[in-house]
Order: C-alpha cells, then sequence, then structure tokens
C-alpha cells in the first residue's frame, strides 16, 4: 500500500543526503509546452534552488529520486506524463489543481480559475498554455495556501494525498487504454445485432425489429430513432404512455412494445458501445497492441467518483465485454469490491451489527439470515432506498425494518438528507465536502426542491466515502504490482479494476488486489471491524468474469 498520508515541510534540504532524512516538497512546472521542465524546491511558499531541465532529462535532477520527496505539480495530465516518460518513479504526490477543488468546498478557498480548470493537453502530446502554466513560484504559492487550509485535519490530508496519486493512476490508465480485440467485438455485435450493412445503416436484426414495430403501429415510414414519431404512433394505435421508457412500455399490452423495447435495446449498443465507437476509440500502439483509448477524469463526479471523456468506457455494454481480451501471455485479474456502498456506510456509522452482517459473507445474505429481511433482492432493495431516498415500493416497506435493526447506519444517511433539505453541507468519512444549493423558496416547488437536494446530500456522504476507499485500494494495486514485470492496472470503474498480468504471475497479482482492499479498509478506518470482500476472476476476457 503506498503511503498516502504526507507531513508538511518547514525547511529546505540543503544535500542529497539531507534529503533521504527529511519530507520535502519538489515543484515541476512546464515550460515551453512541455519541451522543458522547472524543478524547484517548494519552501514555505517560496520556490528554492531552481534548475530548468528537458524534459527528457528531468530524472537527472537527484531530488526527484529521493522517497521522501513528495512531488508538486498545477496538473497531472500535463506534467504526469513528462515525468513517465522520463523514468521518473512516482510515489508521494500532491496535485494543486485537484486538490484547490476540494478545498474550496472544504475550507471556502477562493476558487480561481486558474487552480480549477484543467489544461489543455493537444493530441501531439504538448498542452495548449490556456490557462497558462504556473511557474514554480506560483507552486510554492498555492502548496503553502493549500497546506494552511488542511491544518491538522488528518482527514482531509489523506484525502488531499489519494486525490492526488488518483491523478497518476488517471494518466497511468490513459497511457494503457484497455486491451482490445476487434475481431471479437465484430464478432458479438454480429452476433447481437446481426450483419453490418455493406453501405451503413441499420444492422440485420435492428432493421428486422423495425419493421415489427412499423407493422404493428400500422406506421410504414416511421422511425423508430426518433422518440416524437414513436409516441405519436403508439397514441394513434391506442398506447397511451408519456415517454418510450423501457418501463413504461412494459406496462402496456399491444404487438408493437416488445419488439419495440428490444430495439431500443439494440440501438443503445449499436449507438454507445457498436462499429463506430471502435473505430474512433480502438488504436493500435507503437508496440502493435490494439487498445481502447480511454480518458479517465479524477473526480469527474461532485460525491469524487472518476469519470470518462470520450470513449464511455466507463459504461461498457456486458454484450461486448468480451471484446476486452488479454494478450498472448497475459491473463486480466478482474476484481470487484462486494456492496461496496452499504459497508461505507457501516463504518461511516461505526454500525457493527452491519458490518457484522456483511463479515466473511455477502453482505445483503447477511441480512436475510439475521432475520432482518426475507430475501437477498428485498436487501438490496432496501439498502438502495437508504442510500438513495427511495420511499415508495417495495423500498418503503424494507426500511423501517432496517431501521430497527441498524440505526446507527440509517442514521447517518437521515441525518445527511436533513442536512440537506436545511441548505447545509455535509462531509464525506475524509472530508469532501458538498456544494450549496441554490436557494429555494418557501412554498411547494421549494419542498420539492429541498427533498430533492436531501436525496443528494443522503448519498453524498456514502458514495463519497466509497470513492475515497477505491482510491486507496487503486493505489495499492498500483504499488502492490509495481514490481510485476509485464503487470498494469487498465481499467477502472467505481468499485472494480481490471488488471492484465504475465498468466504466470495471475495468482499472486489477485491475491495482491485482495490484500490492497483490506489495508485500504484499514488505512481509512482504523481498527473498525469492517470487511471490504473483493471477488476476483482470472480469465482471457472480461466477458468471462461472472456478475
Amino acid at each position: 500500500m503506498p503511503q498516502i498520508g504526507e507531513q508538511r515541510v518547514s525547511y529546505a534540504p540543503t544535500s542529497v543526503s539531507d534529503m533521504a532524512a527529511a519530507s520535502f516538497d519538489v515543484g515541476v512546472a512546464p515550460l515551453e509546452g512541455g519541451a522543458r521542465l522547472a524543478v524547484a524546491t517548494l519552501v514555505e511558499g517560496r520556490a528554492a534552488d531552481a534548475v530548468v531541465h528537458e524534459a527528457a532529462h528531468v530524472a537527472a535532477d537527484a531530488r526527484l529520486a529521493v522517497p521522501a520527496a513528495r512531488v508538486v505539480w498545477q496538473d497531472a495530465r500535463v506534467v504526469v506524463p513528462l515525468l513517465l516518460d522520463a523514468g521518473v518513479r512516482l510515489e508521494r504526490v500532491r496535485d494543486l489543481r485537484l486538490v484547490h477543488r476540494i478545498l474550496a468546498q472544504a475550507r471556502g478557498m477562493e476558487a480561481e480559475e486558474r487552480w480549477s480548470r484543467p489544461m489543455r493537453v493537444e493530441a501531439e502530446g504538448l498542452f495548449s498554455l490556456a490557462p497558462e502554466a504556473e511557474p514554480v513560484e506560483a507552486l510554492a504559492q498555492q502548496l503553502a495556501l493549500q497546506e494552511a487550509a488542511i491544518g491538522e485535519d488528518a482527514g482531509l490530508r489523506m484525502l488531499a494525498a489519494a486525490e492526488s496519486m488518483g491523478g497518476v493512476l488517471a494518466v497511468e490508465l490513459s497511457r494503457q487504454g484497455l486491451p482490445f480485440d476487434r475481431a471479437r467485438h465484430d464478432a458479438l455485435l454480429v452476433e447481437a445485432l446481426g450483419e453490418r450493412p455493406p453501405g451503413g445503416g441499420r444492422p440485420r436484426r435492428m432493421e428486422a425489429l423495425a419493421t415489427q414495430v412499423r407493422e404493428a403501429l400500422a406506421a410504414p415510414r416511421l422511425n423508430p430513432d426518433s422518440p416524437q414519431e414513436v409516441l405519436k404512433a403508439l397514441k394513434r394505435a391506442g398506447v397511451d404512455v408519456g415517454s418510450t421508457s423501457r418501463w413504461e412500455l412494459a406496462e402496456h399490452e399491444h404487438p408493437a412494445v416488445e419488439p419495440l423495447i428490444e430495439y431500443k435495446h439494440l440501438a443503445r449498443l449499436h449507438t454507445a458501445n457498436g462499429w463506430s465507437w471502435a473505430q474512433r476509440w480502438a488504436r493500435t500502439d507503437e508496440r502493435g497492441r490494439t487498445r481502447l483509448a480511454i480518458e479517465y477524469v479524477p473526480g469527474g463526479v461532485v460525491t469524487g467518483r472518476w469519470a470518462t471523456e470520450g470513449s464511455g468506457a466507463m459504461q461498457i455494454a456486458r454484450q461486448i465485454r468480451g471484446a476486452i481480451a488479454a494478450e498472448p501471455g497475459m491473463r486480466l485479474v478482474v476484481a470487484d469490491a462486494a456492496q461496496l456502498e452499504p459497508r461505507a456506510l457501516a463504518a461511516i456509522a461505526r454500525d457493527e451489527a452491519l458490518a457484522d452482517a456483511g463479515r466473511g459473507t455477502d453482505l445483503y445474505r447477511g441480512l436475510v439470515d439475521r432475520g432482518v429481511v426475507e430475501s437477498r433482492q428485498q436487501a438490496k432493495i432496501g439498502m438502495l432506498g437508504a442510500l438513495y431516498g427511495g420511499t415508495t415500493g417495495e423500498s418503503a416497506v424494507v426500511l423501517p425494518r432496517l431501521a430497527r435493526a441498524y440505526p446507527r447506519a440509517m442514521g447517518v444517511v437521515e441525518a445527511a438528507a436533513r442536512a440537506g433539505e436545511r441548505r447545509e453541507r455535509v462531509r464525506t468519512w475524509l472530508g469532501r465536502t458538498s456544494p450549496l444549493p441554490p436557494r429555494w423558496r418557501d412554498d411547494e416547488r421549494g419542498i420539492r426542491q429541498a427533498r430533492a437536494w436531501g436525496r443528494f446530500t443522503r448519498n453524498f456522504v456514502v458514495q463519497g466515502t466509497a470513492a475515497e476507499w477505491a482510491l486507496a485500494w487503486m493505489a495499492g494495486v498500483r504499488r502492490a504490482i509495481r514490481d510485476v514485470e509485464g503487470a498494469a492496472l487498465v481499467c477502472f470503474l467505481h468499485d472494480e479494476v481490471i488488471v492484465q498480468a504475465p498468466e504466470a504471475q495471475a495468482d499472486a497479482v489477485a491475491e495482491s488486489v485482495r490484500e490492497a482492499a483490506a489495508e485500504a479498509g484499514r488505512l481509512l478506518f482504523g481498527g473498525f471491524p469492517i470487511d471490504f470482500p473483493v471477488q476476483t476472476a482470472i480469465v482471457g476476457d472480461w466477458g468471462q468474469a461472472k456478475d
């Protein structure tokens, strides 16, 4: 597990031997579009001993090789690729842009655009100076402001370190890409959608379904991809619906409903992960490997969850996951953290009864075994209702049972919801803080807005804490596989990671992934007895990993 705790620096080492014995900060700022890098020791708001290096030779700066050094930059997307290309090993880091964004909410730091807005990275690998890269002197000043804002808050300090390492991980994952088999992707699409017409248009199976819908609605010119046209045709046929959502359509009996639902399902696959998608995002690298390009955005969601830009790789359809395939001599270690958010809630609340329900077993099954609910599905629905504010249907039946069995855990989410309704901020376990909502009026519409914001804050606390655990987990996996030749993190999806590893080391890597999950729990929650079990599968392709 990487060390993601940090110590504040109060002096500048004067020699390599001093540096080896002390924790200190080294700022790195790009010059001339990234062709050169300025490196300086950052001390109490000042930049000392600045040296300019050609980017390819920056590893020659001895300060960057000292294990105790914390490397500081404005934006990981710009600086980290240059450091990795030069062979710099990154362990302790501070991403000023990512941490500034956290502190603007948590500590009221002035949200300056230059520290909030990411720099653009151009296709050729250089970056656009809009906004302009800040010099090392500005890095020193911003770091000092951040250190003062964090102060003695150990949680925020850990979050700053974890978020910054997340910036490194995002760059490394994006550079790796996801191993992709074009031929398998094509075969899976043909199986699901039918043959791709040579001149474009709808695949065979989709066109057959479109024909069924047109015939059932007596609308020979109907475009099934147009919700407006479909709604009009449905109403003319006596199907009174307000939208073309699957759930609303399924409530009606009509010959058009079943083929229309199936058509919409296949159309989503065709649009999101079809042939055009693969043509745009699957690329062959300099080593002849085909990789799916993924641009990760750390903290892209307000809760701290990650997002992606471009390829939509966080929503890859299950039908084509078989195209994510290990390369020759390699295996994919697919690891999924089971019931992550309910476990995070138990840890936040220090609810030992809920933690015990998931110890060594599926947490939802544990609720059944303890007589709280009748079925695993009921447990899942009830817990999701607690986390996301569900108050109707089966959720409404189960929630009172959960409240009686686990009052501490249910009290945490209820308190977060009430705080949101009062326009108050809430915090995750480490200290990420929710934004303030817009003001609402004291009328019926305002009451609805307040309740909606309460549902947001209810989930913010838990989802954000789960995201913090995931950062610590990924950092641990990164450290554990660092010296396994050929092994690399290639995918992250909220509570799931994929590592590609040499076949001979796959079992050991899987064990390291599980150990990193346990260590992440201890790092965040100390001695509280909570399990974070990780289900691992060693497979040839992602599609072989069972849910």
